[in-house]
């Protein structure tokens, strides 16, 4: 292939990055309901997770991905993706009696424990999220009273029953600084806050998050991030790069890739979202290598000795 002229030499590959535990566990299990049914069409309600290849790739091994249960037909094995759903969404699945698969992240899970806990002790929970993302949905279906909260104008803002009885939860997959300026607000005006003793967002998340930091403190001038523009946590990891000051390219796969975009640089970073597969990485690398670059470096922030949770009972 044609070298670039003017071309970065110096490209910094993330480490950790790509599927995250809970990611890893839906794609295995969702592949486990189809070995177990075969011929039988599988319907998973939401994308299993949010990247377009493998739901794609799903999709073309008969999988029906719905936001409806109305598009589920009697007696047809139904699987939950990783975001997690509603109760109500539980019960309309257990009333129609179907076989479901529930593939909520573990993680995910434990915000919706800490929700119901907090409501049962009479508090009034906060939740920091992004409205219409399928975890934040699902979450907020535990009760009608959780206030979202999306940005820091919203918590100088929102109002409460009684400042004495709050609590405040997160979205798993959101950027940790943006959420603790959030947090510092509620708690600033709220002292008495109720908060979870370790943090909802996904260490995960966080491990990529640092990754992106720890690129740019190593003399990257922007960040190619890999996934797809439906996942959250692959998009905080743009907003992190542009948020310490490198430019920032967000591509599902190496085709999207503009090589002119990249003259003028001299050291690049590399990650990939925690539902991006290990493959398109792969090949946004070798973009960059069959043009000229020459220095490759790993830059480990964590070791994730969790790389997938136990398959649901």
């Amino acid at each position: 292939m044609e070298r670039v002229s003017n071309w970065p030499d110096r490209i910094l590959l993330a480490s950790p990055r790509g599927f995250c535990a809970g990611v890893r566990r839906a794609i295995d299990v969702l592949r486990s309901v189809q070995e177990q049914n075969p011929n039988t069409p599988i319907f998973s309600y939401h994308e299993i997770i949010h990247n377009t290849h493998i739901v794609s790739g799903f999709e073309r091994s008969g999988v029906t991905f719905v936001n409806s249960l109305g598009e589920v037909p009697d007696n047809t094995p139904l699987v939950f993706s990783a975001h997690g759903v509603s109760p109500a969404i539980m019960d309309q699945a257990q009333q129609r009696r179907l076989s479901v698969v529930d593939t909520t992240c573990p993680l995910v899970s434990k915000t919706h424990t800490e929700a119901q806990r907090y409501i049962s002790e009479g508090l009034t929970v906060l939740y920091i999220g992004h409205k219409g993302h399928d975890e934040t949905v699902g979450t907020l279906g535990f009760a009608p009273d959780i206030k979202l909260i999306e940005t820091a104008e919203e918590a100088e803002k929102v109002e409460v029953p009684d400042p004495l009885k709050v609590a405040l939860i997160t979205q798993t997959t959101l950027s940790f600084d943006d959420a603790e300026v959030i947090r510092d607000i509620v708690l600033k005006r709220f002292p008495a806050t109720v908060t979870p003793k370790v943090t909802d967002i996904c260490f995960a998340t966080q491990n990529r998050q640092d990754g992106v930091k720890e690129m740019v403190r190593r003399g990257a001038e922007a960040v190619v991030v890999c996934g797809s523009l439906t996942s959250s946590n692959s998009t905080r990891l743009k907003e992190v790069a542009l948020a310490h000051d490198a430019e920032s390219f967000f591509v599902d796969e190496a085709s999207q890739l503009n090589p002119s975009d990249f003259r003028g640089f001299s050291c690049i970073g590399l990650t990939s979202g925690a539902s991006a597969p290990e493959d398109k990485f792969q090949e946004i690398e070798e973009f960059f290598r069959s043009r000229g670059s020459v220095i490759f470096e790993e830059v480990r922030v964590a070791d994730e000795s969790m790389i997938s949770f136990a398959p649901p009972k």
